[in-house]
């Protein structure tokens, strides 16, 4: 169990407890500058890892969670094995829908408030315009559904939550496509890369920023005496603006290079989504609509060049330091 505090003592301590902090997401959110950007007032971040807590377990989270008394509880955790989830579907719902409907339920039992990291797989991945919160879901994935079903359940089981949809997630930890890339181009001259998926590439820094913020503008209304019901729902979040995965990789290689991390640019092949089979089927469109968030939060998009200029460097250091 990790923890961040900055006033933990004082009898108006926030406290936030983190589902999920050895992750990618997890672990941003337990390096964020929680004291700076939560108005500033006193706060205890606590971060919960699957050896610390077995969200699967149902009891034993509605015990934790009592015995921690937070006031806002944020699950990064999730089944994301998307191929894996086609052949092992009763892991992927027990992790992607049974425990986050547990974790809702406990937070409105104790009176706390909720955030939920979804996905852009709850839609269909059809069409080419940005996809916005209202339009019509249509998961055609294992993984998608189950993570949609989490959704509906989170939703029903606790009003004060806030579900955000996000896409393409990279960070300078665990297992995402920057990483990938860097991987393969140790020994490959040339690398093949699927034109026709469309997306946002977000980086896990700015999720965890856009959260703190969020709970910074939830903090602050409620505060001044004014209802939070307005703000409580489904919002999209996800970096600007809109690429292919092979411009990304594109984009990888050419900043890693600048970077030092790589000597040489390897030859990226343009491919289809036919022409890479993979057990589960990826959304051609994953393009989602800030809309909403920057209207909710004064929230823009996530700047996922500057955000993958800052894992670059953050690769390097760690190079630097082996």
């Amino acid at each position: 169990m990790l923890t961040y505090t900055n006033e933990q003592d004082d009898i108006s301590t926030m406290r936030i407890v983190i589902i999920g902090s050895a992750g990618q997401v997890g672990r941003a959110l337990m390096t964020q500058d929680w004291g700076s950007l939560v108005g500033g007032d006193p706060i205890d971040v606590i971060g919960m890892t699957r050896e610390d807590l077995d969200v699967t377990n149902s009891l034993a989270t509605r015990e934790r969670l009592q015995t921690l008394s937070p006031d806002w509880v944020i699950n990064a955790s999730a089944y994301t094995a998307v191929d894996a989830a086609e052949t092992d579907s009763v892991s992927a719902y027990a992790v992607n829908c049974e425990a986050p409907e547990c974790l809702a339920s406990s937070c409105h039992s104790i009176g706390a408030k909720f955030v939920h990291i979804s996905t852009d797989y709850v839609y269909s991945g059809q069409g080419s315009a940005p996809v916005s919160e209202n339009q019509a879901i249509g998961p055609t994935s294992v993984y998608g559904a189950s993570k949609l079903a989490g959704e509906l359940l989170v939703t029903r089981a606790c009003k004060e939550h806030i579900v955000l949809r996000t896409a393409w997630v990279f960070s300078a930890t665990g297992n995402n496509f920057v990483k990938t890339m860097l991987r393969l181009s140790a020994d490959r001259e040339q690398i093949s890369v699927v034109n026709d998926q469309w997306g946002g590439p977000t980086s896990a820094a700015g999720i965890a920023n856009a959260i703190a913020l969020i709970i910074r503008s939830v903090d602050e209304t409620q505060s001044s005496g004014r209802s939070t019901d307005h703000l409580w729902g489904t919002y999209n979040f996800s970096g600007e603006p809109y690429i292919n995965w092979m411009q990304f990789a594109e984009t990888i290689f050419n900043q890693a290079q600048s970077t030092g991390l790589l000597k040489s640019v390897p030859r990226v092949q343009s491919i289809t989504t036919e022409q890479y089979v993979t057990p589960a089927r990826r959304p051609l469109n994953s393009r989602l609509s800030n809309d909403k968030v920057q209207r909710a939060f004064g929230l823009p998009p996530d700047n996922w060049k500057r955000g993958l200029g800052d894992v670059l460097e953050q690769l390097m250091a760690q190079r630097l330091v082996k």
